[in-house]
């Protein structure tokens, strides 16, 4: 499994319209091959920046199955016009898991 992560700094002024734009992009991300689910997390200290987790079976996934679809170019049009800076995306796996 893999997590992607991505922090999200919304343009100040547009958070409502963002996370009304994010629920209608969840139903998109939630259809595709290797998802498996995520989250939206929104930042104490900046209110204008969320925290995108996703979990997928592989990179792959994400990476190609995922960006090189039609959805993915939806996915943009809701929701890469709410960013400022763009957001980088990392990667990761999970090297131990503590209770």
């Amino acid at each position: 499994m893999i997590l992607e992560v991505a922090i999200l700094p919304v343009i100040a002024g547009k958070k409502a319209e963002f996370e009304a734009a994010f629920r209608q992009a969840s139903s998109i991300i939630s259809s595709m091959k290797g998802y498996i689910s995520h989250e939206l997390q929104t930042c104490i200290e900046d209110s204008n920046k969320y925290l995108l987790l996703v979990h997928w079976e592989t990179l792959e996934d994400h990476t190609v199955g995922f960006r090189g679809s039609k959805e993915y170019q939806e996915w943009r049009k809701l929701l890469h016009h709410f960013y400022d800076p763009f957001p980088v995306v990392e990667h990761y796996t999970l090297s131990q898991k503590y209770h």
